[in-house]
């Protein structure tokens, strides 16, 4: 059911016919986590209530996609500011067996993301399957140590409401920002 919520809401668009800018779009309540950070701290999505969060899932071994996600969504990061405060940008790793929370702290620093609001995220394979199978992201890993997976990043609003995800990694930065922009503006 979660695919074909997911399948609708990316069909959805945050502008009009018009051009005018609408409100985001509701898919519902955000698949819960709880996970450890780069900094071996345990990390829950619940902790970002009251605050938007940005959810994407990465491996630091990654030579092609990953590293435009993690340099975009760290550019959207320095892009908001002083609103970048009330903004938690979380990556979550989907090859756990490799990513430890050290790797995901050097990782971090390579791409020079502000950590104290972006974390990047691990646990054991079984907490990291569950999490990418209820975000809807398919993964698999090789047998050349490369993990195949879906590259899906998901907007989630200040009260913990799935609003909209962007698949891929060719989304327009500006767009992006301004949908990270628009829930801050919503009254909570």
């Amino acid at each position: 059911m979660f695919a074909s919520l997911t399948a609708s809401a990316l069909a959805c668009s945050a502008t009009t016919a018009s051009g005018a800018s609408s409100a985001l779009p509701y898919i519902g309540p955000a698949p819960m986590f709880d996970l450890i950070d780069q900094k071996g701290r345990p990390f829950s999505l619940r902790s970002t209530k009251g605050k938007v969060a940005v959810v994407t899932f990465i491996f630091t071994t990654c030579s092609a996609t990953c590293p435009l996600l993690t340099a975009k969504l760290v550019r959207v990061q320095r892009d908001l500011g002083s609103e970048a405060t009330n903004v938690i940008f979380a990556a979550i790793t989907v090859d756990p067996l490799h990513d430890t929370p050290a790797t995901l702290k050097t990782y971090a620093e390579a791409y020079r993301a502000d950590m104290s609001h972006f974390v990047f995220l691990t646990r054991s394979i079984r907490q990291i399957e569950d999490v990418s199978r209820r975000y809807a992201v398919f993964r698999e890993a090789q047998p050349s140590g490369d993990v195949d997976h879906t590259f899906l990043t998901s907007l989630i609003d200040r009260s913990g409401t799935l609003r909209v995800q962007y698949l891929g990694t060719k989304f327009d930065t500006e767009e992006f920002l301004h949908d990270v922009r628009s829930p801050l503006e919503e009254r909570p």
